[in-house]
């Protein structure tokens, strides 16, 4: 063990290298035991050359099983705190409360790329003159260095030097604390900087310039005396021979520079501040007061559709960039970001970032780079995005906070955006927005506590009503012989769109053309030969799909079972509703909007915006269109099929119905025109619809919050569901048995272990055990993950995964 007051001897480090998983330990060299610190990006050795590392912590003692002979030395710190402490005790949280290893943490939320293969450069920060290169002050070490570097233009791997220079190390430290020399990794096979040539004014003189020469002059001027060449040459249609002249007459400089790659942006019409209503005004009063104060209040921005949050969150977020902070806005979707991203754009101009799964590695790895600088900026971006490093950060949004998509699922860490902002709201010294016009019951609960402070916005700008619902009991439509998708209501409000200034949406929470495909002579449907699940026929390229596992196959002729050729198609996903609307009004045009078409980059923005200008009538799309679409020309909203969402096994399928069918509703009636509602369900009675009929969130609310505490589940309670699967059957079962055996004296309630309700997928079998701590209990996730890593290691046959606070139990 250290003695008191030492510091430790050893680093466990993730190395940079293809392939390698987990930890690895390293001995920290006296000279590097006063700086080395976790976060830092090392330079280790690694069989027989020297790679990256980022130290994870700092270890008092070996771990067990190795001998300290055979333990190797860092070599150098290269970058110093390259993840900020603060951002480091963020991702030791997600770690610790989510039972996931660190470094498997640092893995998912770097952007691709940042842990991948790399090599270590040396690079002179200080040109030496000959007599200084042999100069008495420096070791022989050095001087080999300093010469070696000379002949390689001052730069050179790290790898070739040591090959050349005996006890390289020695120099290198020696030139790196005379400020001489720098050391830095540059990615081999992950994306690289990007550098483009630029041009600097330094002497505004036209004399004895060629017109054309001038003329660049000019356009240079007019550009601010700086741009990049290519923008310089296409406003002048000038060639580079002119630039290069301009240079040789010492009037330009050219240099190389990086450019930042980033997602490509439309031009955007700048704005100002809107008037504010009272509730507005208020609500932005709240969030400035705790933002100037540095005060971690965490806010609750209930508002009804077109109340006009998002210009609460810009208002604030303008006092926040005053004071030289960041902000961070999180929404749930890719498709939002276009639309939230112009509206900031339009408002705060080239200080926006964007960062999320959708931009390519290149963008992300820039991004990234660039957040990690201290210029005040707001960031926008999805779930990953609350790993973004965002500097002196004053401001966290989350948009449409009760959202699903904010918890990630899998692989581990199974974390939610909402519980890791509320750490980096506290570690940050910030306030966090949570805005929704349906709160999740947990939010709901913490605001009825005190925890959360709520802000209301209880009217829409303009006191615009919500528009009435409508709903149509289809079992009275069959009754009247009506088989269409359609029922009279909806087909004759679709009818009142054609030659019109008013635009539809239809809402159906299925993809696909039909939800299956069945033999009409044998009755065997279709089905996943990997999952239990049928297959979803798909139009549009005539194939079947299954949405677990991604199976393909073309659309059989006959029956794989009985050879029969009569082959029938149930159900209706998005593609056929389309089909249908083209066949029966074919006057309206109709746009699709759901996962398979916007699978291209940039789809998601180029549909909307076709939507927006008025080139479609009727945007059809699955539950991506509920969220934040703000389009004035929406009069109606039609949701197709609501049972889908109402009779799912979930202890949450009411409220997330409910929620969906509100936010879908409040897409209507936005602009001055009054909108209408028509819901088809067969369940016209259900709580779920008479509370969105109502736009009666607090009843639904109340009623909900009671069914929870009678059968004892969240929020009245806290869950974690340990996940184990396996391609055997019965190496799965006797695993979970393991784990009861061991869990017995856990401080939880054990349910299972039991199936999932999709039992195989991708031709794996999966079952579950739940961990509940009721009402009153005290939460030891600690406790329970010591019990769990304490079990032997499962087979390698079998997949185990732990979920804390899990959304979905199926």
């Amino acid at each position: 063990m250290t003695a008191a007051g030492e510091l430790a001897a050893w680093v466990e480090v993730i190395v940079d290298s293809p392939g390698v998983r987990g930890c690895y330990t390293y001995r920290i060299p006296p000279e590097l035991h006063e700086r080395l610190a976790p976060g830092d990006v090392l330079a280790v050795p690694f069989g027989s050359r020297p790679v990256g590392a980022i130290a994870l912590s700092r270890l008092d003692a070996l771990p067990l099983g190795l001998d300290a002979a055979d333990v190797r030395d860092v070599e150098d710190i290269v970058t110093t705190n390259a993840i900020a402490p603060e951002f480091w005790q963020v991702l030791q949280h997600v770690a610790e409360y989510y039972v996931t290893p660190l470094a498997q943490v640092l893995r998912i939320v770097l952007p691709p790329g940042m842990l991948g293969r790399s090599q270590r450069r040396i690079q002179l920060v200080q040109e030496p003159t000959a007599g200084e290169a042999t100069a008495a002050t420096l070791s022989a070490e050095a001087t080999s260095l300093l010469v070696l570097l000379q002949a390689q233009r001052g730069d050179a791997s790290w790898l070739f030097l040591r090959r050349q220079v005996t006890n390289a190390a020695k120099g290198l430290r020696e030139l790196q604390q005379q400020g001489r020399a720098r050391s830095y990794w540059q990615e081999t096979t992950t994306p690289k900087p990007q550098t483009r040539q630029a041009v600097t004014l330094i002497q505004d003189d036209i004399d004895g310039l060629t017109s054309r020469q001038a003329e660049v002059l000019v356009a240079l001027r007019r550009l601010g005396g700086d741009a990049w060449m290519t923008e310089l040459l296409s406003q002048v249609g000038a060639t580079r021979q002119v630039v290069q002249a301009l240079a040789q007459k010492q009037r330009v400089t050219i240099a190389s520079r990086e450019k930042l790659r980033a997602a490509s942006q439309p031009q955007v019409i700048p704005d100002r501040p809107l008037g504010l209503t009272k509730a507005q005004q208020a609500a932005v009063d709240a969030i400035a007061a705790a933002a100037s104060q540095a005060k971690p209040q965490v806010f609750l921005l209930r508002g009804v559709t077109g109340s006009g949050k998002t210009e609460v969150y810009l208002q604030a977020i303008a006092s926040v960039l005053q004071e030289r902070k960041s902000a961070l806005v999180l929404v749930p979707e890719i498709g939002l970001t276009p639309q939230l991203t112009d509206r900031f754009r339009a408002r705060f101009g080239n200080r926006v970032s964007v960062y999320h799964s959708g931009l390519s590695d290149g963008e992300r790895y820039d991004t990234w780079r660039q957040l990690a600088a201290a210029e005040p900026r707001v960031v926008i971006g999805t779930r990953s995005a609350i790993f973004a490093p965002v500097q002196q950060l004053g401001l966290i949004v989350l948009d449409e906070e009760h959202d699903d998509s904010y918890k990630q699922d899998r692989p581990q860490p199974c974390y939610h955006a909402r519980t890791v902002a509320q750490w980096r709201s506290r570690l940050s010294t910030c306030p966090l927005v949570l805005g929704s016009a349906t709160p999740a019951l947990e939010t709901h609960a913490a605001a009825e506590s005190g925890r959360v402070q709520r802000l209301d916005l209880p009217e829409r700008i303009g006191a615009k009503s919500m528009p009435p619902v409508q709903v149509v009991d289809l079992r009275a439509e069959l009754a009247q012989g009506n088989r269409s998708v359609l029922s009279q209501s909806l087909r004759a409000a679709l009818e009142g769109l054609v030659d019109s200034d008013r635009q539809g949406i239809l809402f159906l929470p299925r993809r696909g053309h039909s939800t299956f495909v069945s033999c009409r002579s044998c009755g065997e449907p279709l089905t996943c030969p990997q999952c239990d699940v049928s297959l979803t026929f798909h139009q549009v390229g005539n194939y079947l799909s299954c949405h677990y596992c991604g199976f393909r196959r073309s659309h059989p002729r006959h029956c794989p079972a009985c050879e029969s050729p009569y082959l029938k198609k149930f159900g209706t996903g998005t593609q056929r509703l389309v089909e249908t609307l083209q066949a029966d009004l074919p006057q309206l045009r109709v746009l699709r909007f759901d996962r398979d078409s916007t699978r291209n980059k940039g789809a998601h923005r180029q549909i909307l915006d076709r939507f927006r200008a008025g080139e479609a009538d009727v945007l059809v799309g699955t539950q991506m269109l509920t969220k934040g679409l703000d389009v004035p020309t929406v009069t109606l909203v039609g949701v197709v099929a609501a049972d889908g969402l109402l009779n799912m096994a979930d202890f949450r399928a009411g409220e997330r119905a409910f929620q969906l069918l509100m936010q879908v509703a409040g897409r209507a009636g936005r602009g001055e025109r009054a909108g209408q509602v028509i819901i088809q369900t067969y369940m016209p009675n259900h709580p779920a619809i008479a509370s969105v009929c109502a736009y009666d969130y607090d009843g639904f609310v109340a009623r909900e919050w009671q069914q929870r505490r009678e059968t004892g589940f969240p929020p009245s309670c806290r869950l974690i569901s340990l996940r184990v699967s396996s391609q055997q059957q019965d190496k799965a079962i006797a695993f979970c048995e393991k784990l009861v055996a061991h869990l017995e004296n856990v401080n939880a309630d054990m349910l299972g272990p039991c199936p999932a309700q999709v039992e195989r997928v991708g031709g794996w079998f999966r079952w579950h055990i739940l961990l509940k701590e009721p009402d009153g209990r005290r939460w030891r996730v600690k406790e329970t993950y010591s019990a769990l890593t304490a079990l032997p290691s499962p087979p390698s046959q079998v997949r185990f995964g732990i979920d804390v606070d899990p959304l979905r139990l199926l």
